[in-house]
Formats: structure tokens, sequence, C-alpha cells
């Protein structure tokens, strides 16, 4: 049986202002970004590829309906990640099932943008499940009918996203949006008493969606989940940790992972209200 989700074909981070964002990104990945544009409503974006994944900047630019909606979501929020794009491949197909899911979707509707970097296009389809059915987190199902530009990764650069982190108050719920009705394959929930928090690990297209829940706090069951932060993996951290700190992020010291056979270091700010981690594992 064919998977309902095939990934997570992006993720978007709002930024307040593009160019600004998209230096911080740039620097941060190590990579410049393949796609920049300009969307209708008072939109500018610039995406940023990696081997499972993307990274979608987000900013308010001129006047437009779009960019009132960025500049109070900024304003009352601040920037960070809001929302998920899981990529599939028959959009039709994925609206009924999640129609008969219960997730109340918007009609599948196409959607287009032109390069600014070098003129070409690109075109999908996509609808967007409501927010009541996703616990607050903005989600949309893309179908792309042509794939974001190749690249080459830089010695040094973020190679994939490891793993991108929920915040939940309501892990039994998560289950069922994540497992049962998005169709992610469970691998592990887990209570870790040492870190005050049970786990959740979901695969999807190459990559962990890791959903958490702080045990010993006070949680409103009803209330929303959050993308919390991000992990990026590298080929050799050291060269990363060292690009980064010439590059003036306040990095940690390198550590053990949690993850037998990782290592990682954090990147203290500086990335847009996104805690962001990095990762290498060695050779299997």
């Amino acid at each position: 049986m064919s998977q309902l989700v095939t990934g997570l074909d992006h993720i978007v981070l709002v930024v307040p202002e593009i160019e600004s964002g998209t230096a911080v990104y740039q620097s941060l990945l190590g990579r410049p970004p393949v796609w920049r544009a300009e969307a209708e409503g008072g939109a500018a974006t610039a995406i940023f590829r990696v081997a499972n994944t993307s990274l979608e900047l987000m900013a308010p630019a001129g006047e437009g309906p779009v960019a009132d909606r960025l500049r109070e979501m900024i304003e009352a929020e601040g920037p960070g990640l809001k929302t998920l794009a899981f990529g599939t491949a028959d959009i039709e197909t994925t609206h009924h099932k999640l129609t008969r899911r219960g997730m109340l979707p918007s009609d599948v509707v196409p959607g287009e943008s032109t390069n600014t970097l070098d003129g070409s296009a690109r075109r999908w389809k996509r609808f967007r499940c409501a927010d009541e059915q996703t616990a607050g987190v903005k989600t949309f199902l893309i179908q792309p009918e042509t794939p974001l530009p190749p690249q080459d990764t830089p010695a040094g650069a973020v190679t994939s996203l490891d793993h991108i982190v929920i915040d939940t108050p309501n892990p039994d719920r998560a289950l069922g949006l994540y497992g049962a009705r998005l169709g992610l394959d469970l691998a592990l929930d887990r209570n870790a008493p040492q870190w005050k928090t049970r786990f959740l690990f979901f695969r999807t297209g190459g990559l962990t969606f890791e959903v958490i829940h702080r045990l010993g706090e006070t949680h409103d069951p009803a209330g929303p989940d959050r993308i919390w932060g991000l992990t990026w993996e590298v080929a050799d951290l050291p060269a990363a940790h060292g690009r980064l700190t010439d590059a003036g992020f306040n990095v940690s010291e390198l550590r053990k992972g949690r993850k037998p056979g990782s290592s990682v270091f954090t990147v203290r700010d500086g990335t847009m209200g996104v805690p962001t981690l990095f990762i290498a594992h060695e050779p299997k």
C-alpha cells in the first residue's frame, strides 16, 4: 500500500525581513538558497534545500493581506517556525482520505512561483488541514509538479535535517494525529525519566519527526502543539563548529549526543527564534 505522506516537503520559518533572514541562514547552513521569490499578497521567500527536506523563509514585503498577517504574527509571537508541509505523491487521494479521517481539508488549489535567481518556474498543488484538527500547527499537504533545482553540498555545510521537534501537551492526541491520521511510521514511544520527557519518534522521508511531552509539568491537554526546534546533520562536526564560530555564532562545545555514536553542539542564539542543534553520526 502506498504511503499517504512521502516526507516533510518543507518547513516555513517566518522572519521579519527576507534579506537579513536569508543572510543568517546562508551562514548557518553553509549553503545559499536555491529559490528566491515574491509571492502575491506581499510576501518574499527564500528556500534552502537539503537532502531530505527544505526550509522556506517567509517575510512580509510591501503591502497586501499576506504581509499584514505576517507582520501581525511576528508582532504577537516573534519570528519562528510556523508551518509544516508534508509531501504526497497523489494529492487527490490524500485529500479524500484525510477528509474521511476528519482533518477537514480545504480545497486542493494550484500554486506557482518564479525564481528571481534565474527566472525558472515551478508549480504545485496543495491543501491545508483545519488548525483545530492539527493541534494548532499550520499543516499543508503538497504535491510538487516541478522539483527544486539540485545543489551540491559545500564542504562543512548542512547535508540534511536529522530531526524536527514538536512539543505537545497531549501525546495521545499526537499519536492519533501523526500516526493514525497522517500515517507517519511510529518508531518509538518511550518515557525517559532521566530527561523528564516522553518521546514519540515517527519516521518519514528520511528524517525523524520527534514529538516530546515534558513529564512532571502541568499541561492543558486541549492546548496547542508547537514546532519547537531543528537538528541539522553534517558530515564533519568539528568543521561545522569551526565554520559557525568563524561566522560569529554563539555555539556550545562539542559533546556526545543522546543517540549512540552521535556527537552534537548547540547554536545558542541568532537563529530567528529556532532552538537549533547540529549533529554528526559515526559511520556504521
